[in-house]
């Protein structure tokens, strides 16, 4: 019997965050508390479950902010910086829980025990260091965690593959630019779409507003939501007033229910 599903959105800004250090743009001196934005990541709880997609240089305040005192299982989207620089911070919950599981592609693996020898080296580990369960995960084989399916999804984030997560009636996609048909199988019929939209300019690497839009349109979800967004997107009042009506601009601290 399927269970409620509920997200937060820890963070929903580009690599550099809004605002950005040192800049000037009226987007980076807005008082609106939904044009700040920390790096993009979500917690998402059902049950008695409670996972991470992506644990980045915000990750601490990230999860004092949003109040949550355990984390069964972190995913990975890919190697970048701003999706894995905060895995130190893991470290509370392994003092209180034990091992935590990560999940991620063997590829990712592979550029974390560069970055974080002092963690996943067993024969010189750190004392204090965190101690990380390993789960190669690709884009053929669903797996299992709290008793719900998670199917990986492929994109592309320029030349690099990344992983977007499908839960039930629930699909999380950022850093794409392109998708292969296929892979947008896995995602039809899903009730609630979350995507990147980083600007309304062309980008190497992300959607922009008008791919992020096609793309929902092709996927035909419930509701959408956009996210990993720069400020060069605009005020958020003022874009969210311009979307389509099942369409909404993603905030931090944000929690939908699917």
């Amino acid at each position: 019997m399927n269970t409620e599903i509920k997200l937060t959105f820890l963070g929903t800004g580009t690599s550099q965050g809004v605002p950005v250090i040192g800049c000037t743009h009226p987007v980076c001196k807005s008082n609106d508390s939904r044009d700040k934005r920390l790096r993009v990541s979500v917690l998402i709880e059902w049950e008695h479950c409670k996972i991470i997609i992506d644990c980045g240089p915000d990750f601490r305040y990230q999860m004092l902010r949003a109040n949550c005192q355990r984390v069964d299982a972190v995913l990975f989207t890919h190697e970048h910086s701003d999706h894995t620089a905060g895995i130190d911070d893991i470290r509370p919950y392994y003092f209180m829980q034990g091992n935590i599981p990560f999940y991620a592609h063997k590829r990712v693996f592979d550029s974390l025990y560069q970055r974080f020898d002092y963690i996943f080296n067993l024969e010189n580990k750190y004392p204090g260091a965190p101690t990380i369960d390993e789960y190669y995960i690709d884009k053929d084989r669903p797996f299992v965690i709290g008793g719900k399916q998670i199917q990986p999804i492929e994109a592309w984030h320029y030349k690099i593959p990344v992983l977007g997560f499908r839960i039930e009636g629930l699909t999380y996609l950022t850093d794409v630019k392109h998708i292969e048909p296929e892979e947008v199988e896995k995602i039809k019929g899903t009730k609630v779409l979350i995507v990147n939209a980083l600007r309304e300019k062309e980008h190497i690497s992300h959607f922009n507003l008008k791919e992020a839009l096609d793309f929902i349109d092709i996927v035909q979800p419930e509701k959408a939501y956009l996210t990993h967004i720069s400020h060069l997107l605009g005020f958020h009042e003022e874009v969210e007033n311009k979307l389509p009506d099942n369409v909404y601009l993603a905030y931090d601290t944000l929690q939908i229910i699917i």
